[in-house]
């Protein structure tokens, strides 16, 4: 027989998503893949409900559905303070997974080298080996998860065609201060560098910390492709809609190789929500309020449970720090987060996916859940240590 194609050997299956099957297995609470369990607005709902029984039910227009783009620009002229036109500056995905792998299939060639930052969403590492390219990581240093100006300027030194932002991050919750955000501006600018946003947290930002969109910045909208979703501001992550904001040359680019990954993004639904992107701002602002009551309820446990964590800035994830349990031993956290779903009920990411670096000491959690599932979970973990001294004597 043939062999398969060498790109599909550099990296292996997603870690989050079999950390679901291992929570499923175990009918752990679920706090690795980062989905909630609540509904979407029920406007939204009706509003499905309503385009299932009276349509479109057939292809909408490649890049997306016009009523879709019109209501997305509008809402995302008033965030990012942009003027975009949603004929020439939009272009709809299948989630925002779909629309980065556009980007990065539209700006880079093989062999060009693309910068991302460490710890990363898995699916970077993939999307660069999927388009060719050879990722430059750049570690972002914990507690705070800053980057040290020297290293990355050595990296774009390299002559990168793009950087990776995520921002707020996946999966430290870190949201990039003004000042770090300028940085990269400008050495994007003196390297003349592609900046490929993936921004779906950016409705989930914590006081004290704000949101400024990368593209919004002087000179950068030019060179910037802007990724997002409304899977996490909307709570609709099954329904797969994403886009990318650009300019005209780059989203022509970018349309036609959407057309050949997936032709489009669902018609029915990308119609049914755009009652979500006429939401007021009241909206936004109650989301961040619900979230952060859920961030202080779950980091109340993790306190009660004494686990060393980073606090998130922005995001629905919290990274903790499981040395004081593994220091010592042959155990990994791969292997802690397999135990931990097995003997406690509860179901993290092993940290490692995220990290190009040997790091073994994390796991992530997320906490987009129903308060009561967030407090279930949280007593749980009130067990963890007493059940791991009875299972590591």
């Amino acid at each position: 027989m043939p062999q398969t194609s060498n790109r599909i050997r550099g990296f292996g299956e997603s870690v989050i998503r079999r950390m679901t099957r291992v929570a499923n297995r175990y009918q752990a609470i679920n706090l690795s893949q980062g989905f909630p369990d609540f509904d979407p607005p029920a406007e939204i709902i009706e509003a499905g409900q309503r385009v299932m029984r009276e349509g479109p039910h057939q292809y909408a227009i490649t890049w997306g559905d016009p009523d879709f783009r019109q209501a997305l620009a509008a809402k995302q002229r008033r965030f990012m303070g942009l003027d975009i036109d949603p004929d020439r500056n939009i272009v709809v995905t299948c989630g925002s997974t779909e629309a980065m792998m556009a980007a990065m299939l539209t700006v880079c060639n093989p062999g060009d080298k693309v910068v991302v930052f460490s710890p990363f969403y898995e699916n970077y590492g993939a999307d660069a080996i999927l388009s060719g390219a050879e990722p430059i990581f750049v570690p972002l240093v914990p507690p705070h998860f800053t980057f040290d100006e020297a290293v990355l300027e050595a990296a774009f030194a390299q002559h990168p065609k793009a950087l990776i932002l995520c921002n707020p991050s996946n999966p430290s919750g870190k949201v990039f201060s003004e000042a770090e955000l300028l940085t990269i501006a400008r050495l994007a600018e003196r390297y003349d560098t592609f900046v490929i946003t993936d921004e779906v947290y950016e409705h989930i930002v914590f006081e004290p910390h704000r949101h400024r969109y990368f593209a919004s910045l002087p000179g950068m909208a030019e060179r910037t492709i802007s990724c997002s979703s409304l899977s996490k501001t909307y709570s609709i992550t099954g329904w797969r809609l994403g886009y990318a904001i650009a300019p005209a040359e780059i989203i022509d680019g970018m349309r036609k190789v959407h057309d050949f990954l997936t032709v489009g993004a669902a018609a029915p639904l990308q119609a049914a929500v755009v009652v979500g992107l006429n939401f007021p701002d009241s909206y936004y602002a109650g989301l961040t309020q619900s979230y952060s009551k859920k961030r202080a309820l779950f980091l109340s446990y993790l306190d009660k449970a004494d686990l060393t964590y980073y606090p998130p800035q922005g995001a629905y994830y919290v990274l903790v720090d499981i040395g004081p349990f593994t220091k010592g031993t042959d155990i990994d956290d791969t292997a802690f987060s397999e135990w931990l779903t097995r003997r406690v009920g509860v179901a993290a990411v092993p940290g490692s996916s995220f990290f190009r670096e040997p790091i073994h000491n994390y796991i992530r959690f997320h906490f987009a859940k129903k308060e009561e599932t967030l407090a279930a979970a949280g007593e749980r973990l009130l067990r963890l240590r007493d059940t791991w001294a009875a299972d590591h004597p």
